[in-house]
């Protein structure tokens, strides 16, 4: 006989339950199980599967309001509107727009993918320029994008 004194309310498998769910998972489920939470969660349905009950996993947790940051529509100049066609656009919004723009006239020199040749649309934006760099745009389009009031 043991010594010990055993708690009456303790059960000895969730014990264990909880000593295995704390376990490094193995390493093809590193990329996909982000904490000890989420492995346990998954042992726990897991679980639930093979005694043949019902449960469904909690709901992930909203990530809050994305329109805040870089991610929010801001007022733009005429000659931004005209290009990107709204009076309000986000900055990655007005980048992606005018990289349309670029892969759909062919507007990359070929010999250095890292310059864009511009036509008439897009000298109305970039000052009037002839070629710009590809990390140059960012900077360029900053000035049409007006400080709210």
């Amino acid at each position: 006989m043991s010594s010990a004194i055993r708690d009456p309310n303790s059960r000895p498998e969730i014990e264990q339950e909880k000593k295995r769910s704390c376990r490094a998972p193995p390493p093809f489920m590193v990329p996909c199980l982000k904490s000890c939470r989420e492995i346990s969660a998954s042992l726990v349905l897991m679980a639930a599967a093979k005694a043949g009950v019902k449960v469904e996993a909690p709901a992930p947790k909203a990530a809050g309001k994305m329109n805040t940051g870089i991610l929010k529509p801001l007022r733009v100049s005429r000659a931004m509107e005209k290009f990107v066609g709204a009076s309000e656009i986000s900055r990655p919004g007005a980048i992606k727009k005018i990289w349309e723009h670029i892969k759909l006239n062919q507007l990359q020199n070929p010999s250095n993918k890292r310059e864009i040749k511009c036509d008439t649309k897009l000298k109305s934006i970039f000052d009037g320029r002839d070629k710009v760099g590809m990390f140059e745009i960012s900077k360029l389009i900053s000035p049409h994008f007006l400080k709210p009031n």
